[in-house]
């Protein structure tokens, strides 16, 4: 009993919390202020499903009480009727628990934001290219599953086929807290199609999921931006040799961390119109500043907590595709499936799901919950 009115106490706190957000929202003074405003409606949408639990809890244990108490009842019926009911509220009330004890590890911030991910081909030459380009496949593949929607920014492709390099957006609910473990070395091994011996090789390509930046979570003086337009190259029809759409701009960083000035370069071809890819490339911006600006507050993160799944080192190896054994898996938590295709295919739910489950059990011993 001492554990759930510990439980309790805390759901409480949070309900009160909950309150006074629902009225500081509604507040012209807050929401004249987009930091704070947009700060807590984020944290309104967290506490919804807490309070609505609290009230199944609450519901749960007075369902079991009243039950107990119809087991003295003389009418066979009612007793029968009391016991079934006991039954489901004390096989329910442990899940219950559970869930709302994984409610309440705090959530990391980003997890709400969209992303810039990079997808770069490594060791492997051509291969590690057209291992690039089957990676981007998958995740395309898999955003259509979730509703969610991708912008290409910029792309080097490989001679053989895929891609060198490659950048682009993507846009939907918790995007950043879903596939912000796919960051790492992903490693191949399979017969090349550049192969003629037949012979297996082992290639690589690395992930990167960086959180998008708000506007105002990120300073960069506009006046000190150095802006290029070009031609894009590629397909698109007349337009693309008449116009030129291609932005580039040039912007001096001071890392607040090191001292050093770096010269940032980002081009950005993505449209057609040469605001919206001046947009675009602003925002890539204000993302790689936000993303080299809080490395020291993640690597801090990181070595304060070291899980199996965020180690917070982007050049670990984290996953392995075995394409003669049809296998696939993830090293963090010796995870394997041998369903490679439907993987491949953009059906890689399951990991994320069992790589999520594995980062909230060590979180919730950690939070002690």
């Amino acid at each position: 009993m001492a554990a759930s009115e510990s439980l309790l106490d805390k759901l409480d706190g949070l309900e009160a919390r909950f309150q006074e957000v629902s009225l500081l929202i509604t507040d012209p003074s807050v929401i004249s202020d987009m930091k704070r405003f947009v700060k807590l409606n984020r944290e309104y949408r967290d506490l919804e499903p807490v309070v609505a639990a609290r009230k199944e809890y609450i519901s749960l244990q007075k369902s079991i009480e009243e039950a107990r108490e119809l087991l003295s009842e003389s009418d066979p019926e009612m007793r029968q009727m009391a016991r079934e009911e006991l039954d489901s509220a004390t096989a329910r009330l442990p899940q219950l628990e559970k869930e709302i004890k994984q409610m309440l590890i705090p959530a990391d911030p980003q997890d709400d934001k969209d992303v810039i991910m990079e997808i770069r081909g490594g060791t492997g030459g051509d291969e590690a290219a057209i291992f690039a380009g089957d990676l981007f496949r998958m995740y395309c593949k898999y955003f259509e599953t979730k509703g969610w929607k991708y912008a290409v920014s910029s792309c080097s492709e490989g001679t053989s086929g895929g891609f060198k390099e490659i950048i682009f957006t993507v846009t939907g609910e918790k995007v950043y807290g879903t596939l912000k473990y796919e960051s790492g070395v992903h490693r191949v091994q399979r017969v090349p199609v550049t192969e003629t011996q037949g012979r297996i090789h082992t290639s690589a390509a690395t992930v990167a999921v960086l959180p998008e930046a708000d506007a105002f979570e990120v300073e960069i003086n506009e006046g000190e931006i150095k802006w290029d337009t070009f031609r894009s190259g590629g397909a698109g029809g007349q337009n693309v040799n008449k116009v030129e759409s291609g932005v580039r701009l040039r912007y001096n960083w001071k890392n607040p961390n090191t001292g050093v000035v770096e010269e940032i370069l980002i081009e950005c071809t993505e449209t057609r119109d040469q605001p919206k890819n001046k947009e675009r490339a602003l925002s890539r911006l204000r993302t790689m500043i936000y993303d080299r600006e809080h490395q020291k507050y993640m690597d801090d993160i990181a070595a304060r907590r070291k899980t199996m799944v965020s180690t917070g080192d982007r050049s670990a190896k984290i996953r392995t595709y075995n394409y003669p054994q049809g296998r696939i898996t993830d090293h963090r938590i010796n995870w394997t499936s041998y369903n490679l295709p439907a993987f491949m295919d953009g059906d890689i739910q399951e990991c994320i799901d069992q790589l999520t489950i594995a980062e909230n059990a060590e979180r919730m011993k950690e939070a002690e919950l």
